[in-house]
């Protein structure tokens, strides 16, 4: 297993594929995409089966965000700058430059936060189901029309006044509703996943419900595509729509149908069609 140390925690993190391309005459660098799991709470293996694939043209280096999975980190410094400002350290530290940088919802927020923080650092995002500013009223309504009035109520109750009991009721009844249910994958990223529901329910307690970073994200200057599913219920698609208003003429918003948080489950054949083209893409 592979950590590094950045002082005030040990980041855990895998790689998967080469960084130099052994069939090109010079061995030629191959680009670095960091994909950053969501949660906050859970760890990267969420991201493993969908993701692997890519690293037929990509270096790929899996992170836990401090906190979460098998990375350390203590309770005071779980928060939205912390958790951006590891990605630059970490980079600074393994000597990756200008990675490309995927967030799926959570590690969407610390990637959005992380590239206008470091905006001449990155060299392209992936914002993948994730929110600029947390729209409880959205959420609630979309949880009302996928699962009743009994799964409005329990995500108003948890997102209101995150405890673990709430966190608990939430899973069970609100977390299956996240991927469309005729999905054959549908919810299996919760079953391999290293969960710590103290790290979520701190984040949503502490800083979630005041978070806008519509303002700050004007200034991401590389190229970003922005993904999500029309049936989210936690990050509607106006969240995907205000991302891409606020980065401007720099963001490409895609909208999967009939697909819930998170695209790479719900669609993956098509969500790979639209990133790949999009790393290709020449800058």
């Amino acid at each position: 297993m592979m950590y590094v140390d950045i002082g005030s925690a040990r980041l855990f993190f895998d790689v998967v594929g080469e960084g130099l391309n052994a069939y090109t005459l010079n061995m030629a660098p191959r680009p670095t995409l960091i994909l950053l799991h969501g949660g906050p709470g859970y760890d990267h293996s969420t991201l493993r089966p969908y993701f692997d694939r890519y690293s037929d043209t990509h270096q790929l280096i899996y992170l836990d965000h401090r906190g979460c999975g098998r990375s350390t980190g203590k309770k005071e410094t779980w928060n939205l700058d912390q958790w951006a400002d590891d990605i630059a350290v970490f980079c600074k530290t393994l000597g990756v430059n200008k990675p490309i940088v995927f967030g799926q919802s959570f590690g969407g927020m610390v990637a959005m936060h992380y590239a206008a923080r470091h905006p001449t650092e990155i060299s392209k995002l992936i914002l993948s189901s994730t929110a600029a500013q947390f729209r409880l009223e959205e959420t609630v309504k979309m949880m009302r029309k996928l699962g009743g009035d009994p799964a409005a109520e329990v995500a108003h109750k948890f997102f209101s006044n995150p405890s673990k009991a709430a966190y608990e009721t939430y899973g069970k009844v609100c977390l299956p509703l996240y991927s469309n249910p005729n999905s054959s994958t549908a919810g299996a990223f919760r079953d391999r996943a290293i969960e710590r529901p103290e790290v979520a329910i701190h984040f949503f307690a502490s800083e979630m419900a005041q978070m806008d970073m519509r303002q700050e994200i004007s200034n991401i200057t590389c190229p970003t595509l922005v993904i999500g599913g029309v049936i989210d219920p936690v990050t509607p698609p106006v969240c995907s729509q205000e991302i891409a208003d606020s980065i401007g003429d720099n963001a490409h918003l895609h909208m999967f149908e009939n697909c819930g948080h998170g695209p790479h489950r719900d669609n993956p054949e098509g969500a790979e069609k639209i990133m790949r083209g999009f790393l290709a893409a020449q800058t």
